[in-house]
């Protein structure tokens, strides 16, 4: 059964940070891409990793965490405004509107952006249904269940 959710909602990365995220939910993307900075890739035996910096909390740089995740792949990527990136991509655990499941995230810088996170189709597919009248439908339902754990 799909979870009607709003046009954004808070997000939560159980493997990333213990920080809520405020997330643009984008039907017109095909992948989620989080902001991240200082982007480093390196090889670890044969598992190449990505080390890279986030801004958790919407419009504050007073919070900054490294985070560390083995590395999917590199993956062109068109931009809303038609410029094509070349960004690295990782596989990690979500949770939106009280659901957790694995999805593919790209990390690129959005400073420029109003929202540190977009949540695309590949994450939304077959679980979600975008009520856009509405924002954070599903912000009840984590905070009861993640509050104590993630704010």
């Amino acid at each position: 059964m799909k979870t009607i959710i709003g046009w954004r909602e808070i997000v939560f990365f159980p493997d990333i940070t213990n920080r809520a995220i405020k997330a643009k939910i984008d039907t017109g993307a095909r992948t989620s891409a989080l902001h991240a900075f200082n982007i480093e890739t390196y090889k670890k035996g044969r598992q190449e990793y990505v080390a890279f910096d986030i801004h958790p909390l919407q419009r504050s740089k007073k919070f900054t965490q490294r985070v560390v995740a083995p590395l999917i792949e590199y993956r062109s990527v068109k931009s809303s405004v038609g410029t094509e990136t070349h960004r690295p991509v990782i596989l990690t655990d979500v949770v939106v509107a009280g659901r957790r499941f694995l999805t593919e995230v790209t990390l690129v810088n959005r400073d420029m952006m109003g929202f540190r996170l977009l949540l695309g189709r590949q994450a939304l597919s077959k679980r979600f249904i975008v009520d856009v009248s509405h924002s954070f439908l599903g912000y009840s339902k984590d905070i009861k269940k993640y509050k104590a754990e993630f704010l």
